[in-house]
């Protein structure tokens, strides 16, 4: 299939690709959440490198210059190798696009600390259509997908992930008396409030300048290099293909009243009785 992977498995309710769900099975077998873990749960493409850059910046700032060398130099998925978990000191900061009902037990019996960020779905489906069309792969004379017909996959559910919509409410009902996120709520969600000194002392502001999804993508090591998916089978793709403008609302530009209908009639359905908001 041009748009996602030619195969999906259903594995605990939720739809997969083969490397999703090797990743999952995995992490369920062998990790071991910390009670000082924070996991940064996200469907794919809601906004996830951002959030990590933003929440690395705000939990290593103590650590001389640490936040911008690594954030200049390293992607920001790179900061987190979930595959190094194990030697990595705590409190570590981990991420993952797996549903909440799938977690590894650990993790729910842990007491670690989960953070999720949601974004409007037709943001999603365009972020998503640009970064599958700049994924290098190994059959590389397949023909391109067009809007149409990826925008009817991706409202029939067939998502990197399964239907969006599915593990959204799984973390939405399970984290309903969670902290809103903002900077200083997230650093106090991390474990590391501002202290009074840093706030006076402009702190959170040189922080959200750091992070703001605008510089982030402008930095030399995400205009260049490849971030590989897992195995050389699985691909590739260019480290600027990760970014899709981060500007709320740009679907406008792209997307038919038609489709814009339909995705607003799923988000509806789907998300029927809860006080989500897109």
């Amino acid at each position: 299939m041009r748009w996602l992977t030619e195969h999906f498995r259903k594995y605990q309710g939720f739809w997969y690709d083969n490397h999703f769900l090797r990743g999952v099975i995995w992490a369920q077998q062998h990790f071991e959440a910390r009670p000082t873990d924070i996991l940064l749960a996200t469907s794919p493409k809601t906004g996830l490198t951002w959030l990590k850059a933003l929440s690395f910046a705000i939990a290593s700032r103590h650590t001389q210059d640490l936040p911008r060398r690594t954030l200049l130099t390293k992607n920001p998925h790179e900061c987190d190798p979930i595959s190094a978990s194990g030697s990595l000191p705590s409190p570590r900061l981990l991420s993952t696009h797996i549903p909440h009902a799938s977690l590894p037990r650990s993790v729910m019996i842990s007491g670690c600390w989960i953070m999720c960020i949601v974004r409007d779905l037709k943001d999603v489906f365009m972020s998503m259509g640009s970064f599958i069309s700049k994924i290098s792969v190994a059959d590389r004379g397949r023909p391109p997908i067009y809007l149409e017909e990826a925008f009817g996959l991706f409202s029939s559910g067939v998502s990197l992930s399964g239907p969006f919509w599915d593990p959204v409410l799984g973390y939405w009902k399970a984290s309903l008396e969670e902290t809103e996120s903002n900077v200083k709520r997230l650093a106090n969600f991390l474990r590391c409030p501002f202290a009074p000194e840093e706030i006076d002392g402009g702190v959170v502001q040189e922080i959200m300048k750091l992070c703001i999804i605008e510089s982030i993508e402008q930095m030399e090591v995400n205009k260049s290099g490849v971030y590989r998916m897992g195995t050389q089978s699985h691909g590739t793709v260019e480290n600027s293909g990760i970014f899709w403008r981060g500007e709320v609302g740009d679907w406008k530009n792209h997307l038919s009243q038609e489709m814009v209908e339909r995705l607003n009639r799923i988000t509806e359905q789907k998300f029927e009785g809860y006080c989500l908001k897109f």
